[in-house]
């Protein structure tokens, strides 16, 4: 009794999962590529000498992005500091960075806005104390990612060649930009 009770649940359920219902009505239409706005990925490149904002204790460099260049409301910027050249090759850093010098801790940090972006350099100590060679001729990668994208999050993003090759920005693409 119990098998003719199983073979006949098998069969019931293998009729129930066949049936097709109404398909229902259809729904909203997508996007088909063309509407909205859309925006690529970018890099580009600036060296540029800081400036000593005493109010704050700290160097900046306040900037405008390049003017092919329009954020979306949730795309990101990340950005990357020239820490040396070794053997001909670049060796960036993501910031923010902690940096130690002989009078302390300072950090390379950076914010951004849809408009615009900052990078500083802020002392644990008198900003005044810096070395020049910290705040003048500093080279620094700003990438912006789209939200659109997806890869944020699979991305390693401490590693800027990694981030570029995701993006798939070439590096005769990044603009170079020397604002003093």
């Amino acid at each position: 009794m119990k098998n003719v009770i199983r073979v006949l649940g098998a069969f019931l359920t293998l009729f129930l999962v066949s049936c097709t219902g109404d398909p229902g009505p259809p729904g909203p239409p997508g996007f088909d590529g063309l509407d909205g706005a859309a925006f690529e990925a970018a890099a580009f490149e600036i060296d540029v000498d800081m400036e000593f904002n005493t109010g704050l204790n700290r160097y900046e460099a306040l900037l405008q992005y390049p003017s092919d260049i329009t954020l979306l409301p949730d795309d990101v910027v990340l950005i990357y500091r020239l820490e040396e050249v070794d053997n001909g090759l670049d060796v960036w850093r993501q910031l923010p960075q902690p940096f130690f010098s002989d009078q302390g801790l300072l950090y390379y940090n950076f914010d951004f806005t849809q408009n615009d972006y900052g990078v500083f350099l802020e002392p644990d100590f008198d900003a005044a104390l810096v070395a020049t060679d910290l705040i003048d001729g500093q080279v620094f990668r700003i990438v912006i990612v789209p939200a659109d994208l997806g890869t944020t999050a699979k991305m390693d993003k401490s590693n800027l060649n990694s981030v570029m090759s995701s993006l798939g920005i070439s590096e005769k693409e990044v603009q170079k930009i020397r604002m003093n």
